[in-house]
């Protein structure tokens, strides 16, 4: 099973990315996903079922303690494979 995931951090700085943005794009992009978008209103990430939730809960974790006061997060199934 193959997953999408799209989030975004809150709160928003439109100057400079917050460290919690930095963080949970640090986490997806480490995370070895088939395909990262990154951008200043959401992103996206999509990859094996089992490697997108263990990234998931990485960047719940850590975007929280970096300071987030909120996560929006929607997670489709977008096909079938390893996972």
């Amino acid at each position: 099973m193959r997953l999408r995931v799209e989030f975004t951090t809150e709160p928003f700085d439109l100057d400079e990315p917050p460290p919690h943005a930095v963080v949970a794009r640090e986490v997806v992009s480490a995370a070895g996903l088939d395909a990262v978008d990154v951008g200043p209103f959401g992103n996206t990430a999509e990859g094996p079922a089992g490697a997108v939730l263990a990234a998931v809960d990485e960047l719940l974790r850590k975007s929280l303690e970096a300071g987030a006061t909120r996560v929006s997060m929607q997670l489709n199934v977008i096909g079938e494979g390893d996972g």
